[in-house]
């Protein structure tokens, strides 16, 4: 059964982590318990948490330190800070470092499950907001993801979709060149009418063009009546031509003319036949060197190559592999009837670090068989494919940053280097709180200050 949440409980004593478990596992909740600050940094370090629960007053990180530590590197979760020393002074400084709420001890059981009942239910609701942004982003093409390079591309694609005019989609086999095509019929004028998809590569070079033109009764053996082609379907829609690349030379001519007259021939007809719809191509292979190699014809290249859309590949915009992650392991969840809440801090990582050579069709297949092995509720690493354990180490690098930011590393960068370049974000991260920045990184404060004055000299 899936938990109402997950709750951190941070305390020094052991009777009150005893306590608190009980009361929040009688009601649901999934419960964590670490009795430092620093303990409640590995745990979030290691799985994702709703609510921190942790007393202000601890030995060595105090609860106001460890609320500025989970802001940087826990944004989401939401903090609830419980002291027997509780003062309007202390409460308005916990709220203004962003504290959800403040409770003094001795505790209410009613009091503190409904404070914390109602941190899960906020943090739940900015989560929903959140992804439901990312996916209506763009004037509500149907697509998941925020990066700077999935943006412009959909400012192409918005900017190109109410015109009538031929769109050539360019992308590696994976980045959902169909999705992309069917953005743009369904924000175009021609969204009531037909989406008619025909993947070139995939049907037999002798059937291709009468699917595409159709053909009249008796044009071929076992041609017992007309058929309409994938054309002349798709009129007052759009025609979507995947793996175009792949046409032969024959089909290349008859599409050129369509293209150029707005009209086909069946297969063993006589007389032409009007077509209205729009043209989006793609392929994932280089079209400008196919021309050059004589396999492809330059006029029909430049009649598709009217508005060129280039789909940036996975590697390319990995602030979206959380927002894909979430979004497919929700659609897999529910379809395999799977009680999963979302992945572990190192599955997320894990797959943050990997390459994604097949894109997103590699990252939904992976969630897929994820959910489907899965035995717990979160997704770890060990249920991940193999190329995503291991495929991380192998790529010039990411080092996981604060708020789910990636500080790129190239290979060949002397550790010292890189040393340097964490703490210089986490600085940054930290508004240069070097005791915080120390403790986030688990250093000693005097350690940051030797490697900068290092640097320096």
């Amino acid at each position: 059964m899936d938990s109402r949440g997950t709750v951190l409980v941070v305390d020094d004593e052991q009777a009150n982590l005893d306590s608190l478990e009980r009361i929040f596992a009688r009601e649901g909740y999934r419960v964590l318990l670490a009795p430092t600050g620093q303990a409640a940094l590995d745990q979030l370090r290691a799985s994702p948490v709703d609510v921190v629960l942790t007393d202000l007053m601890m030995p060595g990180m105090s609860g106001q330190e460890l609320l500025r530590a989970v802001r940087a590197i826990a944004p989401d979760a939401e903090v609830v800070l419980m002291t027997a020393y509780g003062t309007v002074e202390a409460a308005v400084l916990a709220m203004k470092d962003g504290a959800y709420d403040f409770l003094t001890k001795p505790l209410k059981r009613h009091a503190v499950l409904k404070s914390v009942q109602q941190a899960v239910e906020k943090r739940k609701l900015l989560q929903e907001n959140k992804q439901l942004r990312a996916r209506l982003a763009g004037s509500e093409l149907p697509i998941v993801g925020q990066s700077p390079s999935l943006r412009a591309t959909l400012d192409v694609i918005r900017q190109a979709a109410p015109s009538s005019a031929t769109v050539l989609l360019l992308g590696e086999s994976g980045t959902g060149k169909e999705l992309f095509a069917r953005a743009l019929h369904g924000h175009s004028p021609r969204a009531t009418g037909p989406f008619v998809p025909i993947n070139c590569a995939a049907i037999p070079e002798t059937i291709l063009e009468s699917e595409l033109f159709g053909y009249e009764r008796g044009a071929f053996t076992g041609a017992v009546q007309r058929k309409e082609g994938r054309i002349e379907r798709a009129q007052g829609g759009t025609l979507f031509l995947d793996e175009v690349g792949e046409l032969t030379p024959s089909v290349q001519v008859k599409l050129l003319r369509f293209l150029q007259e707005g009209e086909i021939e069946r297969l063993g007809g006589t007389g032409s036949v009007k077509v209205d719809c729009r043209v989006v191509a793609a392929t994932n292979q280089d079209l400008s060197a196919r021309v050059r190699e004589s396999k492809f014809r330059e006029d029909l290249f430049y009649r598709l190559n009217v508005i060129q859309v280039v789909l940036p590949p996975l590697r390319d915009r990995p602030e979206d592999i959380p927002l894909l992650a979430d979004h497919f392991v929700a659609r897999y969840a529910a379809k395999n009837g799977k009680p999963i809440r979302g992945l572990t801090r190192p599955a997320l990582s894990a797959m943050e670090a990997y390459a994604w050579p097949g894109n997103v069709r590699e990252l939904e297949h992976a969630i897929e068989r994820a959910v489907v092995l899965s035995r717990t509720e979160e997704i770890g690493v060990d249920d991940l494919p193999d190329p995503v354990r291991s495929g991380g180490a192998a790529r010039a690098g990411g080092v996981s940053g604060l708020e789910g930011r990636t500080l790129t590393v190239p290979l060949g960068t002397t550790m010292e280097d890189i040393e340097l370049r964490v703490i210089r974000e986490t600085l940054r991260q930290t508004k240069g709180d070097k005791n915080l920045a120390a403790q986030l990184l688990g250093i000693a404060a005097r350690t940051i200050y030797r490697k900068l004055d290092r640097e320096r000299e």
